[in-house]
């Protein structure tokens, strides 16, 4: 590979833009799609199971398909960009359909597509950040990464909210209440957002494809790869190259990336609960909804839909938990665009910090805000202050999107860029598989049922997370190296 130049900041920005849309995915994943669950009828301690897409789809297609492009190389496509923007495409395509939803099956099955296309898109991106850019300007590169996290996240969020607050629909007569498109359905106003994410996604995708080009391999390593090609040389050969590949890198990865991987295992298990249980959490502590409420509210439903005349006391009492759990969903998106919009803000100021006092320590106090805006949230019940938290909440995201891979890059093999970089996401989506198996029974069994416990066990695996991060063995990053 040539050797690399120091890029501007517009080229960089550039490089970047894509992860715009797919992070505009992400937001709406984390914020409406596991309400979409219970407007179709799923239970709150159902979530972390109908979750099971993500970790499941992360753990097989990030790795493969960052193996399939370290050995991916075309004069016309590049190696990382033919992947992100199949992904995009077909992401797309599921953000578009996902608002039609018609049943809760419907919708899960949408979102194993959703975050197989993400998966395929965000790999190669994170490896196409590290391919073009030389080893000084990694941070800076990573937190431009954090910047466009937080920018895709916090319109999401910030949509949802607007679209509520605007145009959301009346609530429908008693007459109405028990009609099946009536209960157990999809607002129309949010439509609207997954309709926008759906252009962003392939919109930025595209711009970064025609704004960046790809470094192409020396000739000894286009020689490399073509070795690679004709030793695979059948089909069977091909399809187990790259998960052969995944398995003898672990075998050989380097001691910080385990040690990385410890915090994870706290860090991505907490931000499953919060995503999942925010607002439920919020449901009971800003609006006054107890799980009493909701079990009537059902129960009242199915009982108009069995030929249950319902009195109109009961009809109004539906129709107020339906209005307040929409405001719900519309209040958690702009808490989640708030911690967002301060990702994006404090993004780049991280890097000067991070060289000044190390990426290991700066990352540490991040978690630790992180914690400390979690076991916040529970004890507020004035929407105004619950801004609080999601600024500490904010200043971890940005750490989070971006320190934990300036930290590890100079272990990662420079020919293997990509298949580590699928790894680090195992080492994600591993937590997500065991928080979605098991913490449902966890909060049925130990935390009483009750979402406001799932979100103070989040804050305590931060603290846990940040202690983690003290143990990790990090090489300063040197300014000046090249």
């Amino acid at each position: 590979m040539s050797k690399k130049i120091n890029l501007s900041f517009w080229q960089i920005w550039n490089m970047n833009v894509g992860f715009f849309g797919i992070q505009y995915s992400f937001g709406l994943q984390q914020t409406a799609v596991n309400p979409i669950f219970s407007f179709l009828g799923a239970d709150h301690h159902d979530l972390p199971w109908l979750n099971l897409a993500g970790p499941i789809t992360g753990l097989l297609v990030q790795p493969i398909i960052g193996a399939l492009s370290d050995k991916t190389w075309s004069p016309r496509f590049g190696r990382r960009k033919p992947y992100f923007f199949v992904g995009a495409i077909l992401c797309s395509l599921c953000l578009f359909l996902f608002p039609f939803s018609s049943s809760l099956w419907m919708a899960v099955g949408l979102l194993w597509i959703l975050d197989a296309a993400n998966n395929t898109a965000m790999e190669p991106y994170r490896a196409f950040i590290g391919d073009n850019l030389p080893q000084n300007q990694h941070t800076f590169g990573f937190q431009m990464q954090s910047l466009f996290v937080g920018a895709g996240i916090t319109i999401a969020n910030l949509s949802l909210f607007v679209f509520q607050k605007f145009f959301s629909q009346p609530a429908v007569e008693s007459a109405s209440i028990c009609q099946t498109d009536n209960a157990n359905s999809i607002p129309t106003w949010v439509y609207y957002s997954f309709f926008i994410g759906a252009f962003c996604s392939i919109a930025s995708v595209l711009w970064s494809i025609y704004k960046t080009p790809e470094y192409p391999p020396s000739e000894e390593e286009l020689q490399k790869l073509v070795e690679e090609k004709q030793k695979n040389n059948n089909f069977w050969k091909r399809i187990m190259a790259p998960i052969i590949e995944i398995f003898q890198s672990i075998a050989n990865m380097p001691k910080l990336l385990w040690q990385l991987a410890l915090v994870y295992l706290f860090q991505w298990y907490a931000l499953f609960c919060y995503w999942q249980f925010i607002t439920p959490t919020i449901k009971r502590t800003l609006f006054g909804i107890t799980a009493a409420d909701e079990e009537k509210s059902t129960r009242l439903i199915d009982a108009c839909k069995n030929g249950v005349e319902l009195t109109s006391q009961d009809a109004n009492f539906v129709k107020h938990i339906a209005d307040l759990t929409e405001q719900a969903v519309g209040h958690t998106g702009l808490m989640n665009g708030t911690y967002n919009f301060v990702t994006m803000i404090i993004a780049l100021a991280l890097v000067p910090l991070a060289r000044k006092y190390s990426s290991k320590i700066i990352h540490t106090f991040c978690l630790f805000f992180t914690a400390f805006a979690l076991l916040m949230i529970p004890q507020i019940e004035n929407k105004y202050m619950l801004f609080i938290p999601m600024i500490f909440f904010g200043i971890g995201w940005a750490s989070m999107m971006g320190l934990p891979y300036s930290m590890v890059s100079k272990s990662i093999p420079t020919d293997k860029r990509g298949v580590y970089m699928g790894i680090i996401n195992m080492m994600i989506v591993i937590p997500m598989f065991i928080q979605t198996i098991t913490f449902g029974p966890i909060l049925k069994n130990l935390l009483n049922d009750n979402p406001i416990n799932a979100i103070y066990a989040a804050g305590v695996l931060f603290v846990l997370a940040g202690i983690s991060v003290l143990f990790m063995k990090v090489e300063r990053e040197n300014a000046n190296h090249e």
